[in-house]
């Protein structure tokens, strides 16, 4: 069920950032994230801290991206990583062409 939550989430062209929202890292990505003006419904941020099923949604992110913090972010159907990640990608200014790759920012 977290597997095919997970999935269809990250499905398509927008940015999903799976987070908790008293992390740091999580607080972290969204005010990097907030720098860009996204398309109406092209990032997501999904707070799976009140989930039933966060342990598994935990457990599919470690199998899907090889680590089970949050927050993991994903630009189309690739995770970026977590917050410090995606603060060094804005910083070296990767992270704008990978948000106009997928076609995410106005």
């Amino acid at each position: 069920m977290a597997q095919q939550f997970v999935k269809a989430q990250i499905k398509g062209d927008k940015v999903v950032v799976f987070m908790k929202p008293t992390c740091s890292f999580c607080i972290m990505a969204k005010d990097v994230l907030s720098n860009y003006k996204f398309k109406p419904g092209h990032i997501q941020y999904i707070d799976i801290n009140s989930r039933s099923d966060m342990d598994s949604i935990q457990d599919y992110l470690l199998e899907l991206t090889g680590d089970r913090t949050v927050p993991r972010v994903f630009i189309g159907e690739e995770c970026v990583g977590g917050g410090s990640d995606v603060a060094a990608l804005h910083r070296s200014g990767k992270l704008e062409g990978m948000l106009q790759a997928v076609g995410a920012v106005q």
